[in-house]
Formats: structure tokens, C-alpha cells, sequence
């Protein structure tokens, strides 16, 4: 706060979507801030007055975009009351030093319980019965349902709402397993579950619920090829995002009775106007409710008029999704640094994934000349973000990576490497079927200040990490590039930079081909590219 004329400035607050009793009761029971609540703003008219204020407060109906930041002169927090922040343009949030910050604990009892109703009302009928009743019908034998006793129930994705399914699950006498690349049995060993590949959940169980963000990893978890491997009769629940299912492949699944029912609260678009599946009997759905609890959005409300309060006195920063708690000058400098940091842990994750047990990061030079704090969280930002998506930010990055039972260790080398300033990350993991791996990534600063990628596991190369990346695995052989190129070309994707790394391994001399493209790639191009003999491997990564 800052004084003038002897009076305490006041900091002003909008409330630009509605929300609630409570958290408006945590506002206003501060008399230094001027709180206005206005929501239905049109864009236009949010423009036009955001410059007055120090902190807004949105749920997802507010769109703040770069222009309406732009005109935020005097912005200095956005608080989201809810998980997600689609709407808020985190770039431009970001170049402002606009802290950003969700509140990703709030809901997390309402979801499961509502996950644990729909798994419940599917194994039961219960609206189909419903409907039948108030038709005038009592058809019993119609509704035929079955037990959740001793049936197996696979949670894909355990992080906390996962954990509390599970619990619920386990008391009505199921047998759960589940399915999560980021965190070990041993991270979790106090909840009475099985850990096991994806493809062997779908091959055990009975139901399959779904608690994952929406990532390029978790998009058509279940396909064209992922259903076959399921039981017959199964049936799916999903409360977490739209897109984790493939629709298509779902109508079709159930169309020919390989699933018996499935369970929808999101959908891939919202409302789900004329969607197939809402015709199939065996479909039953709610309107996005997982968080429509009185308690979940009062939780959601009050926490986040708490963590903007604490951050406008800058008592503490919490849950912020885009910076990590810096001074604005020490931000300034290691802004490029951090930025390397988390896209290192990005592409760690995307490139090699497994179970990560242990990361060593060295920092070298004047990657840790302002201490290696902020770095750190950075790494484990990125290294959680594709698999936890917008649950993990820079506050509660490492609190996450302890719950998976991931030990970080930090050291600062003085010794000449090959740079003389950079990010080098060792991670151990473990992958389908016990095997453990060790890999290394490397990334420095060159005189323009911008990250690169220099080295992964033996290839170096120089590469910058934006937007999308194919890494390319291949033996050295003449022709390979014009390959890459002529199909590339001919999927309209266009080549941004390229990059080549090469090794001797025995006789054989082998490639690491790196392409910045300016669209993604995917996965069927991927296919085409891996039928070409020379290539021992095709990834492409989004950073």
C-alpha cells in the first residue's frame, strides 16, 4: 500500500463474474479495498475500466485477453475461482507481471462424489428407471442392473480426486487399480490399490473413471484401438474434461455392445448440441456438475478472495499459475532461465515419460548466480504440467512432486562443461515392465538470451524449444531429410528450423534430426514418418 496525503490508497477490486455470499463477505470485511461487483461485463466495457483496478476476480465467463491486459494499467493479480484459466491469455498475463492464480484444491470432494453418483447411477439404471416411472412404466426386469461388490474398478489418474474415488470405491467393496505415469506405489502405499500399465487396467477392469487434465498425453485415452483391449460389457465414467474419450469410438463401442454404458458430465464441445450419444439409452449425463456443490463453490469462492487479498499485501502468493514468487528486478534477470527451466521439465516429460523416481539438476555459471529456487520449481512445473495440467503451478510444483514420491536433488558446478551456463537434468524412472532408465537433457542461454536445447542423452544439437518439436531418432543414411521434408511437405506442415546431432554407436553411425514446424504434428503423420526404414523413432513434443 502507499500513502498520499496522509491517507491510505485504497486498492480496488472487480468482481467480473459472480462469485458468492462468501468469498464477497472475505472482500468486503476489509475496508482498505473498494470492491465493485460487475459481472456481464462485455468486453468492451471490461476494457474500458480494467485500468482502474489492482486485482480482478473471474470464473471461467470472463475472457481476459491480450487487449483487455493491455488496458490493465494498473493490474496486478488475477484471481480464477476454479482449475481452469483458458480464459485468461497467461502470455500476455505474464509479460505485464500480472500474477495469475487458480484455486485447484476447492472442488475436489464435490467431483469425486459426484464421479462415485454417475459410477453408481450406471451400474443401476437409476435414470433410465426414473424416467420410466414417471412415464407411467414399472418395468423391473428392464433395468436389470449389476453390484459393485468384488467388481474391479480402474481410477486413471490418482491424483486427489482420484484418491478419494478410490476410498469410496474400496468401502462399497471393489477392487481398484489405477493407472498414473507420474506416481508410484510407493508414494501412495496407505490407499488400498494396485498399480498397473493403461493397457492392463483396460484388459481388468469392470469400470473405468477418468481424473486427468486434458493434455496432448490424455486426449482419446480410449480409441479405435484402446477399446478392443477393454472387457466386454464395460462401462466408463468420465467427470474430468471432454476429449479424454473419444466420442466417436464410444458411440460406436456401445453400438455393438463392447461397452455397456458410459457415464458423462463433460463432453468434447459444450452444450453437446445434437451429440450421438445423448440417443443411446445406455448413456446417461449430467451438464458439467462436478464442481456444482454449495460447499465446492463457496470453498472456490472464499479462497480465492483470500489468496487475492494475501497477494495484493503481498503477504503470500499461492496457487499462481505463471510466476513464481520473485522481486520484479530479480524476475527481470532470470526470467529467460526460468523459462529454460520449465521447458526443459515439458519436454522431459513429453520425450522420455516413465515413472520418475529421483531428478538431479545441475545448474552451471549464471544459471544459479540468483540462487536455484525458482529454477527448480520451474523444472518440476514443466515435468508435471503434461501429465497434471492446470492442477500444477509454481507454488504447489513441489508439495506435487512430493506426493508422487519424486526425490529432487540441486547442484551448482564450477567446473568447465562444454557450456558455460546451463540447465542439465538427470531423471531416473521406471518404465512399463520395471526396467529402470536414466536420461539427460541439457539447455544454456546463448548471447540473445533466448533457451535452447542443446543436448538429449548423447546427441547435441542447438534447438529452440517453441512451439511444436519433432524429434527424429534415425541411422545416419543419405536421403533421410529429403524424406522428412517431402512428407512433412506433404501434410502442409511447415519446417521453422532444423537441427542434427550425430553418434557412432558400434559400426553404426546414428542421428538425432530435430524440426521446429510452424503447426503440430500428428500422430498419423507420425505413424508415416516411422514406416521409413532408417527411422528407429519419431517424437513430437509441444513446448
Amino acid at each position: 500500500m502507499a500513502k498520499k496525503s496522509g491517507a491510505v490508497k485504497k486498492m480496488k477490486i472487480l468482481v467480473s463474474d459472480p462469485l458468492g455470499p462468501s468469498g464477497m463477505a472475505e472482500l468486503r470485511k476489509d475496508k482498505n479495498l473498494v470492491v465493485d461487483e460487475r459481472p456481464g461485463l462485455s468486453p468492451a466495457e471490461l476494457k474500458a475500466i480494467i485500468g482502474e483496478y489492482d486485482a480482478v476476480l473471474v470464473r471461467s465467463g470472463t475472457k481476459l485477453t491480450s487487449d483487455i491486459l493491455d488496458a490493465a494499467k494498473n493490474l496486478r493479480i488475477v484471481g480464477r475461482a476454479g482449475v481452469g484459466v483458458d480464459n485468461v491469455d497467461l502470455d500476455a498475463a505474464t509479460k505485464r507481471g500480472v500474477i495469475v492464480m487458480n484455486t485447484p484444491e476447492g472442488n475436489t470432494i464435490s467431483t469425486a462424489e459426484h464421479s462415485f453418483s454417475m459410477l453408481m447411477a450406471l451400474a443401476r439404471n437409476i435414470p433410465q428407471a426414473y424416467l420410466s416411472v414417471k412415464n407411467g412404466e414399472w418395468k423391473r426386469q428392464k433395468f436389470l442392473g449389476t453390484e459393485l461388490q468384488s467388481k474391479v474398478l480402474g481410477v486413471v489418474g490418482f491424483g486427489r480426486i482420484g484418491r478419494e474415488v478410490a476410498k469410496r470405491a474400496s468401502a462399497f467393496g471393489m477392487r481398484v487399480v489405477t493407472f498414473d505415469p507420474f506416481i508410484s506405489a510407493e508414494a501412495v502405499k496407505e490407499y488400498p490399490v494396485e498399480f498397473l500399465s493403461f493397457k492392463a487396467l483396460l484388459k481388468a477392469a469392470d469400470f473405468i473413471t477418468f481424473h486427468t487434465p486434458l493434455t496432448p498425453e490424455t486426449k482419446y485415452l480410449l480409441n479405435d484401438e484402446t477399446f478392443p483391449l477393454c472387457k466386454d460389457g464395460v462401462r466408463v465414467i468420465n467427470c474430468a474434461r471432454g476429449g479424454i474419450i473419444e466420442e466417436k469410438a464410444l458411440y460406436k463401442f456401445i453400438k455393438s455392445g463392447k461397452v455397456a454404458g458410459a457415464a458423462l458430465d463433460v463432453f468434447e464441445k459444450e452444450p453437446p448440441e445434437k451429440n450421438p450419444l445423448l440417443e443411446l439409452p445406455q448413456v446417461i449425463s449430467t451438464p458439467h456438475l462436478g464442481a456444482a456443490t454449495q460447499e465446492a463453490q463457496e470453498n472456490v469462492a472464499v479462497d480465492v478472495a483470500r489468496q487475492v487479498v494475501d497477494a495484493l499485501y503481498e503477504r503470500s502468493i499461492k496457487n499462481a499459475v505463471n510466476l513464481p514468487n520473485l522481486d520484479p528486478e530479480t524476475y527481470r534477470v532470470l526470467k529467460p532461465w526460468i523459462v529454460l527451466a520449465e521447458k526443459l521439465g515439458l519436454l522431459y516429460t513429453q520425450y522420455f515419460g516413465g515413472v520418475v523416481k529421483k531428478i538431479t539438476i545441475r545448474y552451471g555459471g549464471e544459471a544459479s548466480r540468483y540462487g536455484t529456487k525458482a529454477l527448480t520449481i520451474s523444472v518440476l512445473k514443466g515435468l508435471l504440467t503434461p501429465v497434471c495440467g492446470e492442477t500444477v503451478n509454481f507454488v504447489n510444483a513441489p508439495a506435487m512432486a512430493g506426493e508422487r514420491g519424486i526425490v529432487i536433488n540441486e547442484s551448482v558446478s564450477t567446473q568447465q562443461e562444454d557450456y558455460l551456463n546451463y540447465i542439465e537434468l538427470e531423471v531416473e524412472a521406471v518404465f512399463d515392465g520395471g526396467a529402470a532408465q536414466i536420461n539427460r537433457i541439457t539447455g544454456s542461454l546463448f548471447a540473445d538470451q533466448l533457451p535452447r536445447i542443446v543436448r538429449l542423452n548423447e546427441f547435441k544439437f542447438d534447438v529452440q524449444p517453441s512451439h511444436s518439436v519433432l524429434f527424429i531418432h534415425n541411422e545416419d543414411q543419405p536421403g533421410v531429410v529429403g524424406i522428412l521434408g517431402t512428407i512433412l511437405g506433404k501434410n502442409k506442415i511447415n519446417i521453422a528450423e532444423m537441427s542434427l546431432g550425430r553418434v557412432r554407436k558400434g559400426k553404426k553411425m546414428l542421428a538425432m534430426t530435430v524440426i521446429n514446424t510452424d503447426n503440430e504434428v500428428s500422430k498419423e503423420v507420425l505413424a508415416e514418418i516411422k514406416k521409413f526404414k532408417p527411422i528407429l523413432d519419431a517424437k513430437a513434443v509441444k513446448l
